[in-house]
């Protein structure tokens, strides 16, 4: 696919679609709570309609007027055995989450995906489950999927100190612990994003949270809910992005979610002298107004505790610190490597096509600015923000045309990316 390349003076108003987390574990919530969820703004991209077909394969009734989906719930206990393998697509949430939620089935369940979750690893998912009494195998008893669950009745509590930030993990973790007898305790290795905790929550359980340390206990029985789906903060990113590097421009996103957990790259931008502005417009709901506005950036240093906050946005925040004066590090970020594809080498050698300097490390990227990026071929490898943040790129290319290969993997999390990013005035 030809990317649109050399813009200036993009301008306008959108609101990104339904965030792709919180979509997920509607999903699952309304699923496993007794009585009807019904879901508003739900994102309808791959990787949701894939826990979507999912949960109507463990016999859930689920509609879907194409405004509003509504989930018939019936608890953990009246999901049944699927009448083959669950196909989770390309969706790393969807498999670990199910996961859990498996554990304490009394059948067992095979869940495959595309190549990419074929090369995503397990074990961070099946060695908390198996402390907990479940039988987990993956293919020729390897970490990697298909995998196999044979679920429990008499599901384990556990004490668990993590080893990974990462959000599916512990939500894996919070939905077996939903399960057993007796109570769960989970400890982060960083604090990350909290939607299955908040959901718990709304959905009428019960759970504590203490800087790092979660308590929940099992048996609780969980109520259907109305769910309205905020924006995508990780969709977001990439318009914010372009106002801040397009020349002349001038951007305005309503409607997008704030959780705190996910409001990292509003800090970095920040911290990179960025023009950026935001108006929470909905506390309770944590929605909010982002403007963003052409802008002088300087580079950084992204480490720590920030990076669970802000780890699908790090290529597109890469691509922002192309366009910084001085030196930009990002550290401690090796979950790059276990996404879609390896991150950090599909970052630094797709944008380093384009005429970026940047390098990467063991566990993060080190980009030098500000550098002119010229046209090239270049390969989404089949991840959805890769080829986003790609199509990014090529606005600011002054030179040469920009072809993407594996244009379509954006439909994974944002199907009219291309028709919004038209809205804003691209030729």
């Amino acid at each position: 696919m030809k990317l649109l390349t050399n813009q200036k003076n993009l301008s306008g108003s959108l609101e990104v679609p339904g965030d792709k987390s919180i979509s997920h574990r509607s999903i699952m919530f309304g699923s496993i709570a007794q009585g009807t969820t019904t879901i508003h703004k739900f994102l309808r991209a791959d990787d949701c309609m894939s826990t979507l077909a999912l949960f109507r394969s463990l016999g859930v009734q689920i509609e879907d007027d194409g405004q509003v989906i509504t989930v018939h719930g019936k608890g953990f206990s009246k999901l049944h055995a699927p009448k083959e393998p669950l196909n989770v697509g390309n969706s790393g949430t969807t498999i670990r989450l199910a996961m859990g939620i498996l554990a304490g089935s009394l059948f067992e369940t095979t869940l495959f995906g595309d190549a990419s979750i074929a090369k995503r690893p397990m074990n961070r998912v099946m060695l908390p489950l198996e402390k907990m009494g479940v039988t987990c195998k993956g293919i020729k008893g390897s970490e990697f999927p298909p995998i196999t669950i044979q679920g429990t009745s008499h599901l384990q509590p556990i004490k668990y100190e993590m080893p990974v930030a990462s959000a599916q993990v512990k939500s894996a973790i919070l939905f077996a612990g939903l399960q057993t007898k007796g109570e769960t305790v989970l400890i982060e290795k960083e604090q990350t994003r909290n939607h299955t905790e908040e959901m718990i929550r709304q959905f009428g359980g019960s759970i504590e949270t203490s800087g790092k340390k979660i308590k929940i206990k099992g048996k609780q029985q969980l109520k259907g809910q109305e769910v309205i789906v905020p924006g995508d903060i990780s969709s977001a990113a990439f318009f914010l992005v372009a106002g801040l590097i397009v020349p002349g421009s001038h951007i305005v996103l309503e409607n997008v979610g704030l959780n705190p957990t996910r409001t990292g790259i509003i800090e970095v931008i920040e911290q990179m002298g960025g023009k950026i502005f935001v108006q929470e417009t909905d506390k309770e709901n944590q929605l909010g107004t982002i403007r963003v506005e052409t802008s002088e950036l300087k580079g950084i240093e992204i480490g720590g505790a920030l990076i669970p906050r802000l780890i699908d946005e790090l290529p597109i925040i890469a691509l922002l610190a192309t366009q910084a004066t001085g030196e930009t590090i990002i550290r401690d970020a090796q979950e790059l490597k276990v996404k879609e594809t390896n991150r950090i080498d599909a970052v630094a050698k797709e944008l380093g096509t384009l005429g970026a300097s940047i390098e990467p490390t063991d566990d993060g990227l080190i980009i030098q600015g500000k550098t002119a990026l010229h046209g090239g071929q270049v390969t989404s490898y089949g991840d959805h923000r890769i080829g986003m943040m790609l199509q990014i790129a090529a606005l600011i290319v002054t030179q040469g045309t920009v072809e993407l290969e594996k244009a379509e993997a954006v439909s994974v999390s944002y199907p009219e990316f291309f028709k919004d990013l038209a809205k804003l005035g691209v030729k």
